[in-house]
Formats: structure tokens, sequence, C-alpha cells
């Protein structure tokens, strides 16, 4: 072999080596800044669009201040070919998060679910409002589907999710919700529907909000349906004047009571033709399985809750009573 040929022979493995103890020193570098806490002050939200790119998810992070090197990111996502599962969404990175936590909740899709809480004894109006005006939603509005159709609870979704997809979700744990309570009824009631249970569930709703008191006030209206009673409903009386379209805002006067509607259950014997509001589980399962009572009166007794009772003399006493306690607090 000729001089020559052993210098460039030599000079050949000399960059070599150069070039493999460079790569290696930058891959020590690069693993050693990822796991090094990064410049952010305190937590941070960040929305990561669909599309963006590693580029773009890089310049993204380090002007949210979360890395401090957008450039040293791409290469070491490449390396490691995290680049290729990284997820859009929106996250929430903890103060001093490093460059590989930060890529670990990027990949796994760690993404901020936000909430939106259906309350018990609203109308499905009121609840297609709250999706409508959620502008972390994104989406035309789904149609309205019959009183009483959505499952009262908490429901979480991603920014930037589909309200139709949204409102989906509460209308099938509504199904589910009557499928499992509906199999749970008691053989003797005096209506044979699920429709039926629900709109009973809903008077139920909207006349105490006390949770222990669901299953007695369900009694009282399984009484009167089975003694042909009216029900002589209040929240009937309000959804006849209503439809569920706004508050009624005043107290019921005697004329109220006298409106011609199929909802008016002062006027009407039996149950209404549908729900007044959205029933919670407590009122769908006292109205499948109501409390086992003779009373059939009940009035509210001051303290936000109800005093009962099994014969008129009883409730008016009841009544006069509550009127000592509203004539004391004007």
């Amino acid at each position: 072999m000729s001089r020559g040929r052993v210098v460039l022979l030599s000079l050949g493995l000399a960059l070599a080596t150069i070039l493999v103890v460079g790569a290696f020193l930058v891959h020590r570098h690069l693993e050693t800044w990822l796991v090094t806490p990064g410049p952010l002050a305190q937590d941070t939200e960040l929305v990561i669009p669909r599309g963006a790119g590693l580029a773009g998810i890089a310049g993204r992070l380090q002007d949210a201040g979360v890395i401090d090197d957008a450039l040293r990111l791409r290469v070491a996502t490449r390396l490691s070919g995290q680049d290729r599962v990284l997820q859009a969404g929106e996250y929430r990175f903890p103060a001093q998060v490093t460059p590989a936590a930060a890529l670990a909740m990027i990949e796994a899709g760690d993404r901020i679910l936000h909430r939106i809480t259906v309350p018990e004894g609203h109308t499905i109006r009121e609840v297609w409002a709250l999706l409508e005006q959620d502008n972390r939603l994104d989406g035309d509005m789904p149609p309205m589907p019959p009183e009483g159709g959505v499952l009262p609870e908490t429901y979480f979704f991603e920014r930037g999710e589909q309200r139709a997809a949204v409102a989906k979700r509460m209308e099938a744990a509504m199904r589910q919700a009557l499928e499992e309570i509906w199999a749970e009824r008691q053989e003797d009631l005096p209506f044979d529907t699920l429709e039926e249970a629900v709109t009973l569930a809903s008077i139920v709703e909207k006349e105490t909000a006390v949770a222990s008191e669901y299953t007695t006030v369900a009694g009282v209206y399984v009484n009167r349906l089975r003694l042909g009673m009216p029900l002589q409903a209040d929240p009937t009386v309000i959804y006849a004047l209503t439809k569920g379209q706004s508050e009624l805002g005043r107290a019921l006067t005697r004329k109220d009571l006298q409106v011609d509607d199929d909802y008016n259950t002062y006027q009407r014997k039996g149950l209404p033709p549908g729900p007044i509001a959205l029933p919670g589980r407590g009122a769908l399962e006292a109205a499948v399985r109501p409390a086992e009572t003779d009373y059939i009166y009940f009035v509210a007794d001051g303290s936000g809750g109800h005093a009962f009772a099994r014969t008129l003399t009883e409730h008016n006493a009841n009544v006069r009573n509550w009127r000592r306690v509203q004539r004391a607090a004007d």
C-alpha cells in the first residue's frame, strides 16, 4: 500500500471516529437535555392544533415557554421516532416539566378534559342552551330530543369536540339509566310505560330538592293515581304556562290553577302527557320504587322540606303552619 493511501485511510478512520464520537456526544447531550427541568415558571395550558406537524408543535412549545430550544426538540423526537405519534389537543403542562415529559404527554394524548354539568330539574331547552353557549365546543347543535331525554350528570369533553357528540352521550346515558332502573321497578305501579315513569319522576324532581323525600313524594303521587285523585302538582301548572321555555318568575295564582291545559294536573286526572323537566337517577328510582305510605297530601314546611299528611284535616293544619311561616318571613 502506498504512503498516500495509508494517509488517506488514516484520515478517513480519524474522520469516522470524530463523527461517531460527535454523534455519541450529541446523543448524550440530547438525552441529558430531555430529562432536565424546563424553563416553565408555572402551569400552562396550550392548544396544539391538528396538522401542526413536528416543527409547529416544537415552535409552539418554545413560544409558550415549555421548552427553551425547538430545534433540539425536533432533533430529539426524530431520533426517537416520537414525531410520528404526537397528538393534537389541549394540554396542561406543569411548571418545570422536562422536554421528555412534555413529549410523553403529547404522545399519550394526555389532553385536558373539560366538564359540563346538567342539573336535575333543568328543561331540555336549558341544557341545549348550555351546549350552544359553551365556546369550548364546536359544531352545530343537533335536533332537540323530547323533554326528559338526557340524563342530568357531569359530562367530560375535549376542547373542540362537536356539540352533537356531547349531546349524543347525554342521550345515551339517559337510555342506559332508564333501561337499568326500569328493570328494577315494582310490579304494582299504577302506570305501564317507561315514558310514564319518566313523567312521574320529573314531577318528583321539581317538587322537592331534598333527596331523602323523593320516594315519599313519589309514594304520595302513586297513592293519588291509585285513588283516581288529581295529582295537583304545582310544577305541572308552571309547565302548562311556560312549556319549559322560561321561568314563570312569580308565584302561582288561583287563576293559574284554572288554566285549560293537559299539563294542569289540577284540572286533569292522571299523569300529564309527558315529562316537565329532566329527572335525575334519584327521582327516576323513586318513581319506579316509591315508598309504601298512606300519605296523600304534602305541603312545604318552611325548612326546605315538606310536611306529609294522611287526611285532609292533617293537611289543612300543615297548610296553616306553612302560611304562618310565610307571614313571619315577610
